[in-house]
């Protein structure tokens, strides 16, 4: 077994571990590696080993690095994770799959428009500032329901809510919190959870983890 197969494993083992903690179905959360600053190499290592979720947060370096790869393995979805500018909205249109930082209407119109103009419709997380943090992207949480509306009445697919919990915190109460908006707003995707707090948001109800390091290092 390569490296990169005994890393994919053993978070795939933990992730069914918390699964079943929770009484979940571990095929309900989505594994998606985090592969912004790898290399072609180390994720074709992954994609080898049976990844097939990868998400970049960088337009620039995903547009330079991965069109030979989803060529080459055109089973693989990929999603963009980062914060989005209205006007990357169509080179993140035309390559990703599913984005996970739809945070404002202004936003919303420019992939609608983008989605018309490449006849091609990612899904799209609704990201919520779940701890109030001005630095951070995100929707107000009293602002989510009109979002969600408003994808709903959108060509999108609307996938669900994303939040990144504040650093150096307990992130379960935050789980839980998105959690509980989803649930107000009839909402059930919920991608939450990184490498160092995935299987407390699965225990939790996350449909899709974002797992960089615990994936890419030994």
């Amino acid at each position: 077994m390569s490296a990169a197969a005994d890393r994919l494993h053993r978070v795939q083992a933990e992730i069914a571990s918390a699964a079943k903690h929770a009484q979940r179905d571990p095929g309900d959360a989505t594994l998606i590696a985090v592969s912004k600053t790898r290399s072609a190499a180390e994720i074709e290592a992954l994609i080898a080993a049976g990844q097939r979720d990868f998400g970049e947060s960088r337009v620039q370096e995903a547009l330079a690095k991965w069109p030979p790869i989803l060529e080459a393995h055109p089973g693989v979805a990929l999603h963009f994770i980062g914060r989005l500018q209205s006007n990357k909205a169509a080179e993140v249109v035309g390559m990703f799959d599913v984005i996970h930082s739809l945070d404002r209407a202004s936003l919303l119109t420019a992939l609608v428009k983008e989605a018309g103009n490449q006849n091609r419709a990612p899904a799209v997380y609704i990201q919520v500032n779940i701890g109030d943090e001005a630095q951070k992207g995100g929707s107000a949480i009293g602002e989510v329901g009109e979002l969600v509306a408003a994808v709903r009445e959108s060509p999108l697919r609307l996938a669900g809510l994303m939040a990144i919990p504040p650093q150096d915190v307990e992130p379960a109460p935050f789980f839980a919190l998105l959690a509980e908006i989803a649930r107000r707003h009839g909402v059930t995707g919920l991608s939450m959870g990184m490498s160092a707090d995935y299987q407390a948001a699965v225990k939790l109800g996350a449909t899709a983890v974002r797992v960089g390091s615990a994936l890419f290092e030994d």
